[in-house]
């Protein structure tokens, strides 16, 4: 047996963490695995900067080093050569203890692509014969959305080599490939092909990974490795970036350890600073050899009456108003969605908001779930509508199919790009930003589309608008809101807030607006669900003593309710001093802390029109 699964058989191992992500930070104005080449001494640097932090492996710089990439920056007649330079400098920057693995990326994204696997083979294979004739103590197959692929690989190599093979599959769902499967049998899969150590990487961040672990056999015949990105993906002034949370992701390291991972590394957005925090979390820790796995149970997841109200923005200029968002299930088992809506309609909630595939990932679509709820409930329901996912043809479209279904309240958003989501190479379409779509949807008002042809009647649109007031300069967004309020959009819905400082600083920063606001309360629904929104959304950001509070209470769930619905009634309280707007956000499909939140909300404003009367 090699060294490397030798010293697995006792000990936890600690990787590297993410290259591209520091180089693009310096200036990368081609691919990371040219600096091979070009700028060696900083590649070496990197690899130091990780052994440093504690790192036990690190990975050669050749994840995307295959004919194919090099292709699109004129070096694909450079694969050896690249592949070469990358273990020569990894042997520099090792030292004795140091395992070096050959990275080898997959071909297939969410999208196949129209390159065969048997071309897939014959360029993987130039990548494994060349990093193995060059001194790898292993290889590492990684960020395989593809299962055939990554299976048909691993056993051409086993066929020639008996080396470790490291082996990373990458899903958009924390229980299920692209293709439908259980990640755990995927995996059982990849270790019969003949992988050594098996796992997952990319794509999710340390939380999520944990909660997919958490349903993961221990397996007979091999290890498990996770490599984690640092969060979700933000956009922030046209860059990607994540977030800063290298503590909490060694704290959370510490989860997957316990979950059976004895390799443990770092993916996109890491740094040597995660790979630190990771090395003193777990390196008191030893492998365990029993676990208990977590089976995953399928979720499961309706009279018309009619109603010629204000608009929304009509209702909130004249008194309280309360919207609720409840998303779309992922699935077709909609009985626990109608349900709930029909739990908000019977408590006179003003209006549902159905997101439209929220953070790029796909849902039922709201469309077609408001046309249900149109015909047997009262509730009114606002649909968004992304400009993500359609060009200037199916916006239209979309327009008129809601108009004659009757639907008029739309939030019109640019919409969250592709790669933050479940399917990262689905193409982002953005014919138009969320500021063009209201002025599409004003020219519908006025009869007429974006030909100048004649509808032969007119819309009746009432148009929201997105804020989020979790930036650095709060004026800046104003101003943003200022021109979408010159495009026309009528009202806003606020991001959720967590302090009564940011509504009030909401309310300074826009009241010289004349348009209702809605200002957001998402509850929190655990310690663990507050620590991710800290740490992994972009964005938001706890107080120290709301996590010590939610902290207190982990372990009892009807204190942490309680817990969280005072806090969010203190909110509450704070909203109706300056708003008659109050959006509040359902977590989980946890539909009972929204009408709870609602009936307060109605109760206050009740007993304080009563003071005024």
């Amino acid at each position: 047996m090699s060294r490397l699964l030798d010293t697995l058989k006792h000990k936890v191992l600690v990787a590297d963490g993410a290259m591209g992500t520091i180089l693009y930070s310096e200036g990368l104005d081609t691919c990371p695995e040219a600096y091979n080449l070009t700028h060696p001494e900083k590649v070496e640097r990197i690899h130091k900067s990780y052994i440093e932090a504690g790192a036990d492996i690190i990975q050669t710089n050749t994840y995307g080093a295959n004919f194919e990439k090099l292709k699109q920056f004129g070096l694909e007649h450079k694969v050896k050569t690249i592949h070469q330079a990358a273990v020569d400098i990894a042997k520099r920057a090792a030292t004795e203890d140091t395992f070096i693995l050959g990275t080898v990326g997959g071909f297939r994204g969410v999208k196949k692509g129209e390159l065969s696997l048997s071309a897939i083979l014959y360029h993987t294979e130039i990548q494994v014969d060349t990093l193995i004739s060059s001194g790898v103590d292993g290889l590492l197959f990684e960020t395989y959305y593809d299962l055939e692929e990554l299976l048909k690989v691993i056993k051409a190599t086993r066929t020639r080599y008996d080396i470790p093979i490291i082996a990373q599959l990458t899903a958009s769902n924390t229980n299920y490939l692209i293709d439908g499967t259980k990640i755990n049998d995927a995996l059982q899969q990849v270790i019969a092909a003949g992988a050594d150590i098996v796992g997952l990487n990319c794509h999710h961040g340390p939380l999520h990974m944990k909660n997919t672990f958490s349903h993961i056999a221990l397996p007979k015949q091999a290890y498990l490795s996770c490599y984690p990105n640092a969060s979700l993906l933000d956009l922030d002034n046209d860059t990607f970036k994540y977030s800063n949370n290298a503590e909490y992701f060694g704290n959370t390291a510490q989860q997957l350890i316990q979950e059976g991972v004895r390799l443990i590394g770092g993916c996109c957005g890491t740094t040597p600073e995660h790979i630190r925090h990771i090395k003193k979390s777990v390196n008191h820790l030893k492998p365990i050899t029993e676990k208990k796995v977590i089976p995953i149970h399928k979720k499961s997841e309706s009279t018309a009456r009619t109603n010629h109200r204000l608009s929304l923005a009509e209702r909130a200029r004249r008194q309280p108003t309360i919207i609720v968002e409840l998303d779309t299930p992922k699935h077709l088992d909609t009985t626990r969605f109608f349900d709930n809506i029909k739990a908000l309609d019977d408590a006179r909630i003003d209006a549902v908001t159905l997101a439209d595939n929220s953070l790029a990932t796909v849902r039922v679509s709201n469309i077609a779930a408001a046309s249900l709820i149109k015909q047997q409930f009262n509730i009114e329901p606002l649909v968004h509508i992304t400009c993500r996912d359609r060009n200037l043809i199916g916006l239209q479209s979309h327009l008129l199919g809601l108009s004659l279904l009757g639907i008029h309240e739309i939030l019109a958003i640019t919409g969250d790009p592709s790669k933050v989501g479940h399917l990262p190479g689905a193409t982002n379409v953005y014919d138009v930003n969320s500021k063009g779509l209201t002025e599409l949807a004003l020219r519908f008002n006025k009869g007429i589309n974006t030909d100048g042809d004649a509808l032969k009647t007119k819309t009746h649109f009432n148009i929201a608008g997105g804020f989020d007031p979790h930036v650095r300069n709060i004026k800046a967004a104003v101003r943003k809101m200022e021109t979408k309020i010159e495009s026309g959009m009528h009202y806003f819905i606020t991001q959720p807030v967590f302090t009564q400082e940011k509504i009030i600083e909401i309310y300074e920063a826009t009241k010289h607006l004349d348009v209702p606001i809605f200002i957001g309360i998402m509850p929190i629904t655990s310690y663990k669900n507050a620590l991710f929104l800290h740490n992994e959304v972009p964005g938001i950001k706890m107080s120290d003593d709301v996590l010590a509070q939610f902290e207190a209470v982990k372990n009892d769930r009807v204190a942490t309710y309680n817990l969280s619905l005072s806090l969010c009634k203190s909110l509450i309280d704070k909203v109706h001093q300056y708003f008659n707007g109050l959006y509040l956000i359902t977590p989980f499909e946890r539909v009972d802390y929204s009408l709870e939140l609602a009936k307060y909300s109605k109760t206050i404003t009740d007993n304080n029109q009563e003071v005024l009367l």
